[in-house]
């Protein structure tokens, strides 16, 4: 069994997102003592403060799920420089009610990818704000912020440039490091 647990978050409900191709690529990337877990946050309820009280099952699964795994990493678009609502509400679903946020300590691993030139850069910064607030420690570097071009991907999935799966690799290598040391 593996000695970490990772809830893998990919900020886009689409079926075939470019994120969620990037996650499931840099899920094949991790060492065998870390198991990846992506969690689902399309059936999440809008948050409302008035159900903090009587959470749905969705919202309560979710929570846990979390609050059981090691370590995060979150795989985002970019939607209007920004994150998508739909990651933004598995944010205050899972932060909520006051005081019993899921997302307290848990170590957060970001990356993206857009067909855009600058790659959800400004979607990670906003996210990291939004970790910061939630005392979530977030890995600084390195960043990844990966434009998507026609065949980027082959048939299967994969990642087709040799030269960007080592570069997530190094990504992985340096995450792993980053959990084992938040994990002590």
């Amino acid at each position: 069994m593996s000695q970490y647990q990772v809830a893998v978050i990919v900020g886009s409900l689409r079926k075939d997102s470019i994120n969620r191709k990037l996650a499931q690529a840099l899920i094949k990337l991790g060492p065998a003592e870390f198991s990846f877990k992506q969690l689902q946050i399309g059936d999440l309820p809008l948050y409302n403060q008035d159900d903090d009280a009587n959470q749905a099952a969705s919202v309560i699964r979710f929570k846990n799920e979390i609050k059981s795994a090691s370590a995060v990493i979150f795989v985002t678009p970019e939607y209007n420089r920004s994150i998508p609502g739909v990651l933004k509400n598995a944010l205050d679903n899972a932060s909520r009610p006051y005081g019993d946020s899921a997302w307290t300590g848990k170590p957060v691993g970001i990356l993206g990818a857009s067909i855009g030139a600058i790659g959800s850069a400004l979607a990670q910064q906003h996210l990291r704000n939004c970790l910061a607030y939630l005392d979530a420690p977030t890995m600084g570097q390195p960043e990844v912020f990966i434009q998507v071009k026609e065949g980027f991907f082959d048939e299967a999935g994969n990642i087709t440039s040799a030269d960007t799966v080592r570069f997530l690799q190094g990504w992985m290598d340096r995450y792993v490091l980053w959990v084992k040391r938040q994990a002590q």
